[in-house]
């Protein structure tokens, strides 16, 4: 007789546990065990752990799976169960740890493999068939062609149970959650006291929401014609434009994406967007300020530019048409479609193509924790027909996804990569770029993170090449994400260990730091309305002079608007009480030494990096803490 020992965990999450009937198998290259009945008529409580002794005739060999499978007692209805994970004992005194973290309904058995990580080509023969076997089901459920209503509730479904807490982030708080609350506080009230003031206009081209936009200026756009004469008052008569522009301290922001996109209408009342361009400059006392706006792209007498020596009100109200810009550009591309719905691209590849038991797999799963409940909420409440973006923004309807498609057809990988990113846009050396900072330090923890994790499980660039599992994922991502226009430099194969870690260490940082870095702060930065209107009822002015105090009050968005904008904003800077931050994974997926290990130093890397970006901020009057690694969830979650 063999005796194998098992302990059954049920997750500590809402709703966990069940009354339904569950039995368990256990299966090795030698055989399979009896199935048993763990609980009977016991309820598996939240978490519980139940530890049950099954007896076999013979020797399984190496266990590999074990089959979980729920019956729903007669005439009782009763939820799902969740399990999060088995740990077996074997005759021999191993213990071998099954990770699950995953519902159980009565619908099928769910059959899970151990926890050692293994790569196709290296599975045994039985753990090939069940790794096609998991695959051919999850490529049922999940599926990249625009979702009908069954597909729709398929994957709903699958993430539900997993999010309910998403529903109760106001009304339970945790106390990091408070904690980012103060602070947020503090954000708020000094944009509500600066946002009239050119350095702060200038500040958030580097530290706001939207890092993405600003760019080194080597030459005048010709549609923006700026002479010498018109900003020497901003040099103070040392230098003129064309030198400072040599000497790489001015900069460009342009808004060209916005140039032919039709404005909302909002309460039957026409709104306005503006698709401007933005010029500013360095200054000694390493100051980024405002020098010239246009706010249309073609130029003309209806057209003025605008510099800070105009009147009180013509000048702020170029900036309020910026910012308005800038609204749009960050949420729709910045936002949604660089964060949201690129990681859902890549979560949805996992799924499809990476079976539970691939190291990669165990790699990226825990970025992409609600990504699809998150997204689908999103299509649903805000960008939908009747979403809150969508009829109290200057963008909607047509608009939006006019702007949509104009912005995922200028998306590159460089440019997801945030190293190359900054080196493209000529960063590399702009003083009070804290975004960057924080960030190229993150992506290079990130990347000896994803290296080691990588080169433990592919030992040549041959092992790469022959995953034929991997060369799915990649190829799914460049078909489905990015429409396989090689022009965008993503790749569509895999051929060398290096590519592969690059490519590792974007989809990681797209999901945390990058989204951490776009969505924290918008409480901060959109909270106060007239930083950042989401619509302006007037259009751009089209002669100066004209505009007063009273004009603006009249150009800025209804009471209803600016509340469904605040409420918005207010909720998706908030902190989940489940938030997990980058580096925690309390879901055991790893088992073997080396990974482990890496997890750790991945971990006190953070914490080093964390406590550091806390003494940099000290006496900064605007803290910048959204990249502060315990600010940063894992995934994109919210």
């Amino acid at each position: 007789m063999f005796i194998y020992k098992t302990k059954v965990f049920t997750g500590n999450v809402l709703s966990a546990g069940t009354r339904n009937s569950v039995c368990l198998q256990l299966v090795g290259t030698k055989g399979s065990s009896p199935v048993v009945h763990i609980n009977k008529l016991l309820m598996l409580k939240r978490g519980s752990v139940r530890n049950i002794e099954i007896k076999s005739q013979k020797d399984l060999g190496q266990l590999y799976l074990i089959r979980l499978n729920a019956k729903k007692l007669i005439l009782r209805q009763d939820k799902d169960w969740f399990c999060s994970k088995v740990t077996v004992t074997t005759p021999e005194n191993e213990e071998v740890l099954f990770p699950c973290y995953n519902w159980l309904s009565t619908e099928e058995p769910l059959a899970i493999r151990d926890a050692t990580a293994k790569l196709v080509f290296t599975d045994i023969p039985e753990g090939r068939v069940e790794r096609e076997k998991e695959l051919e089901k999850r490529q049922g459920y999940f599926k990249y062609f625009p979702l009908d209503g069954k597909c729709t509730r398929t994957v709903f479904l699958s993430v539900l149970k997993q999010t309910v807490h998403l529903t109760f982030r106001e009304q339970f708080g945790s106390p990091s959650s408070r904690k980012a609350t103060s602070d947020s506080l503090l954000g708020f009230q000094y944009v509500k006291e600066h946002w009239e003031e050119d350095e702060f206009f200038g500040y958030q081209f580097l530290n706001g929401i939207n890092p993405m936009l600003i760019q080194r200026c080597s030459k005048l756009p010709d549609n923006f014609p700026v002479t010498d004469d018109m900003v020497k008052a901003s040099f103070q008569g040392q230098l003129t434009l064309t030198e400072e522009i040599q000497n790489g301290n001015i900069y460009l922001a342009d808004y060209a994406r916005l140039n032919g996109i039709p404005a909302n209408m909002i309460n039957n009342k026409q709104q306005y967007m503006a698709a401007p361009l933005v010029l500013l400059y360095k200054t000694a006392d390493d100051k980024l300020m405002p020098i010239a706006i246009q706010l249309k792209q073609k130029p003309g007498e209806d057209n003025p530019i605008f510099f800070p020596t105009d009147s009180k009100y013509d000048w702020l109200m170029a900036k309020i048409f910026v910012r308005s810009a800038d609204f749009v550009e960050h949420e729709l591309t910045t936002h949604l479609l660089r964060t949201h719905l690129l990681s859902e691209v890549f979560a949805m590849a996992t799924l499809r193509n990476l079976p539970p038991i691939h190291p990669l797999y165990k790699l990226l799963i825990p970025h992409s924790r609600y990504t699809f409940q998150i997204n689908i909420q999103a299509r649903n409440d805000l960008i939908s027909d009747d979403g809150i973006i969508s009829k109290n923004a200057a963008i909607g309807g047509k608009g939006l996804n006019m702007f949509l498609k104009k912005a995922a057809a200028a998306l590159t990988y460089s440019s997801l990569c945030l190293p190359e990113d900054i080196a493209a846009r000529g960063l590399e050396s702009i003083p009070n770029f804290y975004y960057r900072d924080n960030g190229e330090k993150l992506w290079n923890i990130i990347h000896s993170y994803v290296e080691g994790m990588v080169k433990f499980y592919y030992d040549s660039d041959s092992h790469v090449e022959d995953d034929s599992e991997l060369q799915k994922w990649i190829g799914e991502i460049f078909t489905h994400g990015f429409l396989e226009k090689q022009e965008t430099g993503v790749p569509k194969s895999f051929g060398t260990v290096p590519e592969l870690v690059k490519f590792l260490t974007m989809v990681i940082f797209t999901a945390s730091v990058q989204h951490a870095a776009v969505n924290n702060g918008q409480h901060d930065f959109v909270g106060w309305m007239p930083n950042c209107p989401t619509s302006l009822q007037k259009g751009p002015p089209t002669t100066k002079g004209q505009c007063t105090e009273e004009t603006m009050w009249e150009t800025f968005p209804d009471i209803d608007v600016t509340a469904y904008g605040l409420i918005t904003v207010n909720l998706l800077s908030s902190q989940s009480p489940d938030f997990r931050a980058l580096g925690s994974f309390p879901n055991e997926r790893f088992v073997e030494a080396t990974p482990l290990k890496l997890i750790e130093k991945l971990q006190e890397d953070l914490q080093a990096y964390g406590e550091d970006i806390e003494t940099r901020n000290v006496g900064r009057p605007l803290l910048y803490l959204y990249l502060a690694p315990e600010e940063i969830e894992n995934s994109v979650a919210i």
